[in-house]
């Protein structure tokens, strides 16, 4: 017999003995899909402050996601169901978060785990939902997108980013009092939506408007009237004027209503100015 062939047996022997990548059936911290995970214990970057400095995302409509809406489904022998609409969801609790463990990993939504980005787990939410949080102990709040199945916990609510604790405060303690507020974004403006606001800009004669923006181009005003169309519901129009095309929004009846407007469009980033005709 050749020597060699006395290695085959071992070599065979060798490829039948899997070497864990984490805890297993059994193990005090396993949980369905946690054997697929290289790193056992969760853990945060060092560059907090770096997060800290990291905008709201601004919500926009999107339809729901392929994957992770299946409903009724059933973790650890409890069923949940999924909302069919986020529309008024609020709702306190606990908090808690997630971090490199599940970095890059697949959400239930089929979408990479980034800790980076302001993103949340939710158990019965649509995905995707876009929610507020506030830390009921700070007052701290920031907007988060749900694209993930969790925390199956029956005293946390939510389980958010790494990035989203570190807004909320709560990173370093690993849970938090919060409350939770869907968003729920208009549709997108249609095409046939903004052209009829450019078509039929408002009567100049009466009411009080507010100038959103006045451009050498009208495509562009084109753009801005579809972003806010999509987003408020006062109504909107481009009003053309020498050779700048202005966007309007209004007429408000009362200066009380209009200041209202002119707030809201300042929390969403968006700069106005009085118009009297």
């Amino acid at each position: 017999m050749k020597p060699w062939l006395l290695l085959i047996p071992l070599l065979l022997t060798g490829c039948q003995t899997p070497v864990p990548a984490g805890p297993q059936p059994g193990d005090k911290d396993w949980a369905p899909g946690s054997d697929r995970y290289s790193q056992q214990q969760d853990a945060a970057p060092e560059n907090r402050d770096a997060v800290l400095q990291t905008a709201d995302p601004v919500p926009a409509a999107e339809p729901r996601s392929k994957y992770g809406n299946h409903s009724p489904y059933s973790v650890f022998g409890v069923t949940y169901t999924v909302m069919g609409s986020a529309a008024g969801y609020v709702e306190e609790g606990n908090a808690s978060w997630y971090g490199s463990k599940f970095h890059g990993h697949r959400t239930s939504s089929g979408e990479a785990y980034d800790m980076y980005k302001l993103s949340a787990a939710h158990k019965t939410l649509p995905l995707p939902t876009w929610a507020r949080v506030t830390n009921l102990d700070n007052g701290n709040s920031t907007i988060v997108r749900v694209n993930d199945r969790g925390p199956f916990h029956s005293e946390r609510i939510i389980d958010l980013s790494w990035a989203a604790a570190v807004k909320l405060g709560i990173d370093q303690k690993g849970t938090g009092r919060v409350r939770v507020e869907a968003l729920t974004p208009a549709a997108p403006a249609s095409p046939t939506t903004v052209a009829a606001a450019v078509a039929s800009p408002p009567p100049a004669a009466e009411g009080m408007f507010l100038q959103m923006g006045a451009f050498s181009q009208s495509g562009s005003a084109e753009t801005l009237v579809g972003e806010l169309i999509s987003r408020f519901q006062w109504p909107v129009a481009v009003r053309p004027a020498d050779t700048l095309y202005r966007v309007w929004m209004g007429p408000f009846s009362t200066a009380a209503e209009r200041d209202q407007a002119r707030q809201a469009l300042a929390a969403a980033g968006y700069q106005a100015v009085n118009i009297n005709p």
